[in-house]
């Protein structure tokens, strides 16, 4: 796998050109994604601008080119829930296969944990029958990264005039206490790395 090239940050706003190019061959020539029209440039920058507001969303780059990216996002909206997330990934697809996909769900991972983070849950289709628009191997990608198959909601999804079924996997990621402290915002993880960093470089 070639990834010494490869860096991980996180993404801005001003990365919404790239990433939605990404992303629009999945709308249109894939199941992996279920939406149907393809955002506008504004929207999709709304898209990164409030996942940023408290989670975190991480872009692969080699040089100026973004290869992929990968973000969190609320699992569900009732306080209870706030130990858990959705995660999201996609890399270019003229760039599988190099280990993008890992570096960025461990950089991802990584972040989550130390905002308090204990379970990462995978909303991902999946097919009987693998063919043009969908094969399994994002159920296989996660597999392959400790997540477990927790559950299948059959023919809930309809797009290319046929009927895909959704998976949900998950993996648990951090301790589960009697007394779990209140989640930390990505923002203020990446504030303490900042400052950690600026402190080592004026020793």
């Amino acid at each position: 796998m070639e990834t010494a090239s490869i860096q991980i940050r996180t993404a801005s706003v001003a990365d919404a050109e790239q990433i939605l190019n990404i992303y629009i061959p999945y709308i249109l020539d894939t199941a992996i994604t279920f939406e149907y029209v393809i955002p506008t440039l504004e929207s999709f920058k709304a898209r990164i601008r409030h996942t940023l507001e408290r989670y975190p969303y991480y872009v692969a780059v080699e040089g100026d080119r973004i290869l992929g990216y990968a973000y969190a996002s609320e699992f569900k909206g009732r306080k209870a829930y706030d130990w858990s997330v959705e995660t999201s990934i996609y890399v270019d697809r003229e760039c599988h296969g190099r280990g993008i996909g890992r570096l960025l769900y461990d950089r991802l991972e990584e972040a989550l944990g130390k905002m308090g983070i204990t379970n990462v849950n995978a909303c991902i289709a999946y097919t009987e029958n693998e063919e043009e628009h969908l094969t399994n191997d994002s159920m296989y990608f996660h597999e392959h990264l400790g997540y477990a198959l927790v559950g299948t909601f059959h023919k809930c999804a309809w797009k290319f005039d046929k009927w895909y079924d959704m998976i949900w996997m998950e993996k648990m990621i951090g301790e589960h206490v009697d007394r779990p402290a209140d989640i930390r915002s990505f923002k203020e993880i990446e504030d303490e790395c900042s400052s950690g960093r600026l402190q080592r470089e004026e020793r």
